[in-house]
C-alpha cells in the first residue's frame, strides 16, 4: 500500500516550496521529496570558512522574489517564522581597473545624475531608453508570473510584439533580438556601458548575444524597483521559512530521498518510486523540480513519449559555469570609493570590452586571463553574518567553463579538465589578484576562503547537469517559449497531470518564485 497524497513534489528549491506552500494553504496534502540533507535547493548558509562566518553557498540576494507575487501574498506567514529581509538603496555598480566608479541607486533621479556626471548627455540617452520601454513595462512583468503558453499570456504576447494601431512589430519586439551592447551603444561613457550591459551574464546571457538587450534595461528597472535584498541571517532562511509554513499547514517534506521515477498509468502520473523501491501516490499531480533531459530520459523512462520530445530532451544544452569564492576577512573591504560600502553587488572589471573578451575565453573552454566578476559582502547589511569587526565576502565569477581544456594565459595547467585542488587554488589567486587592483585590503585581509566550483555544483543539484548553476542555458533558442524545450513551451508536462518547474523553466533560473507561483496557480484553477 503506497502513502498517498494529492499532490507530490519532486525536489525542494525555492519554486517547489513555494507551489507546496500554495497548495498546503488551500488545505492540499502535500508530500515533497528532497534527496539533500535539509530543504531549498540553492538556498544554502554554511558556515564555510570559520566558525561564526556564515555564507551563502550559492545563491545570496533575492531582488526578483521580493518583486512577485508570491512574496506579496505568503509575505505575513514568512515573516511570522523568522524571515526578515534587508536591503540597500544602491544595488549595484562597477569598478574599473583604472580606478573609476559608478553605482546604480534606486532613485531614477540619482541614476540620471550620476551618468551624467561620468558623461554629460548619457543622462538623457538613458532616460531615452526608458522611455521607449515605459509602454511595455507593466505587460513585461505581468508575464514572469504566467506561462508564456497559456490562453491568458497571449493577448499580452500581441501587444508587446506588434505596434499599437498600425503595420509592423514594436520596438519592444526589435529589442527580443538586440544586444546589450547595442543597447548601450548610445552611452558615451565606458563605466556606464559597463555597469549596465554586465548585468545580462547574470540571467546566462552575454553582453554580444542575440536577445541580451531587452534585459538592459528591465535588468535595471528590477533592481532600482527591488534593490539587492538579503535575509537576515543567511539565504537560507527563505528555505526555512517556507518550509516551517508547509509543515504548519499540514504538508510534509522528507529529505535524503531520491525519485528514481514518476509511475504513470493510462497516461496519467499516479505516484512515484524512490531508489530504495518506497512508492508515494499522487492522486492529483506530480510536479518536478528538474529539468527536460533528467525527466525525460531518467524520470519517465519507462513511460512512452513521442520520439521527437524524447530527443529534444536528449539534446537539452548546459550554459557556462560559475565558480564562487568565499572569502572570511579579518576587516570590511576597503573601498577607494566608500559608496562602495553600500552597493549590494558591484562588477569589477577593465571595462565592457574586456568582460567580453573573458567571456570568449571560457567559451573556448579557457580560463580567462583576467577575469570579470561580482562581488557582495553580505555584512555590510547583516552584520549578524560574521564576528563582531570581521566581514565577509562572495566572489561570483560567471564566465568559466565547466571543463576547461587550456588556459588563456598560459600559466596554469589545467590538467584533464576537472577543477583539481591545485587548479582552483591557481584561478583562485589569479581572481584575488583582480580584486586587489580594486580593493586596497584584499588579499591581506583574507583569514580564511571557501571556493565553490562548477564540479561542486554538479554534485550537489542534479538540475545543474555538469555545473551550470542556471539550469540549461538561456540563449534565444532555449528561451522564452522554446523553455524548457520546443515541444514543451510550458510548464505542463507531455504527461496531462506532470508539471516541472525550476530554472529549466520560464521565467528562468534565479530566486524568482515565479515557476512556483506559475504551477501553484495552475494546480489550484
Amino acid at each position: 500500500m503506497m502513502d498517498q497524497f494529492d499532490v507530490i513534489i519532486i525536489g525542494s528549491g525555492h519554486n517547489a516550496l513555494i507551489t507546496a506552500a500554495y497548495l498546503t494553504r488551500a488545505g492540499r496534502s502535500v508530500l515533497v521529496l528532497e534527496k539533500n540533507d535539509r530543504p531549498g535547493g540553492f538556498l544554502r548558509t554554511e558556515e564555510l570558512t570559520l566558525p561564526g562566518f556564515k555564507h551563502d553557498v550559492y545563491a545570496a540576494a533575492h531582488p526578483l522574489f521580493t518583486t512577485g507575487p508570491a512574496y506579496a501574498e505568503l509575505r505575513e506567514d514568512l515573516e511570522a517564522r523568522g524571515l526578515c529581509y534587508l536591503n540597500t538603496d544602491l544595488p549595484t555598480g562597477v569598478s574599473i581597473e583604472d580606478g573609476r566608479t559608478a553605482v546604480l541607486p534606486s532613485s531614477f533621479e540619482e541614476l540620471i545624475a550620476e551618468v551624467e556626471r561620468l558623461a554629460p548627455g548619457d543622462g538623457t540617452a538613458l532616460a531615452g531608453m526608458f522611455e521607449q520601454l515605459n509602454p511595455y513595462v507593466n505587460d513585461v512583468f505581468g508575464l514572469f508570473n504566467m506561462d508564456l503558453s497559456s490562453p491568458e499570456a497571449a493577448p499580452i504576447l500581441q501587444r508587446l510584439l506588434h505596434q499599437k494601431g498600425g503595420v509592423g512589430y514594436s520596438p519592444f519586439a526589435a529589442s527580443l533580438v538586440s544586444t546589450a551592447r547595442n543597447t548601450v551603444s548610445s552611452l558615451q561613457s565606458p563605466v556606464t556601458r559597463a555597469m549596465l550591459a554586465s548585468w545580462v551574464t547574470h540571467l546566462g546571457r552575454t553582453p554580444d548575444e542575440v536577445g541580451s538587450g531587452i534585459w538592459v534595461p528591465l535588468t535595471v528597472m528590477a533592481l532600482m524597483g527591488g534593490g539587492m535584498p538579503i535575509p537576515e541571517g543567511g539565504s537560507e532562511k527563505l528555505a526555512q521559512a517556507l518550509a516551517q509554513l508547509i509543515t504548519d499547514q499540514g504538508g510534509e517534506i522528507l529529505t535524503e530521498i531520491q525519485v528514481e521515477r514518476i509511475l504513470v498509468e493510462n497516461g496519467r502520473a499516479v505516484g512515484v518510486r524512490t531508489s530504495k523501491g518506497k512508492k508515494y501516490r499522487a492522486k492529483q499531480a506530480v510536479v518536478a523540480s528538474t529539468t527536460p533531459d533528467q525527466l525525460y530520459l531518467s524520470l519517465l523512462a519507462d513511460t512512452e513519449i513521442s520520439p521527437p520530445l524524447r530527443a529534444q530532451a536528449k539534446h537539452y544544452r548546459y550554459g557556462r559555469g560559475c565558480v564562487q569564492i568565499h572569502l572570511a576577512l579579518s576587516e570590511p573591504p576597503n573601498w577607494p570609493d566608500k559608496r562602495f560600502n553600500r552597493v549590494g553587488q558591484p562588477h569589477l572589471t577593465d571595462g565592457l570590452d574586456g568582460f567580453t573578451l573573458a567571456i570568449a575565453q571560457g567559451a573556448a573552454n579557457l580560463l580567462p586571463s583576467n577575469p570579470t566578476f561580482t562581488v557582495d559582502c553580505s555584512t555590510n547589511l547583516d552584520p549578524t553574518r560574521a564576528p563582531s569587526g570581521k566581514a565577509i565576502m562572495r566572489i561570483q565569477v560567471l564566465e568559466v567553463p565547466i571543463r576547461p581544456n587550456g588556459d588563456a594565459a598560459n600559466l596554469i595547467d589545467v590538467g584533464n579538465g576537472t577543477w583539481s585542488h591545485d587548479l582552483t587554488e591557481r584561478f583562485t589567486e589569479r581572481v584575488l589578484n583582480v580584486v586587489s587592483k580594486h580593493i586596497p585590503n584584499i588579499p591581506s585581509a583574507v583569514i580564511g576562503k571557501y571556493v565553490v566550483t562548477p564540479d561542486t555544483i554538479a554534485k550537489y543539484n542534479p538540475n545543474a547537469g555538469p555545473g551550470d548553476p542556471y539550469g540549461g542555458a538561456h540563449d534565444l533558442g532555449q528561451s522564452y517559449l522554446l523553455r524548457p524545450l520546443p515541444g514543451q513551451p510550458g510548464h505542463q508536462t507531455a504527461i496531462p497531470n506532470v508539471y516541472m518547474l525550476g530554472a529549466a523553466t520560464w521565467p528562468g533560473h534565479g530566486v524568482n518564485g515565479g515557476s512556483g507561483y506559475i504551477v501553484a496557480q495552475k494546480l489550484l484553477t
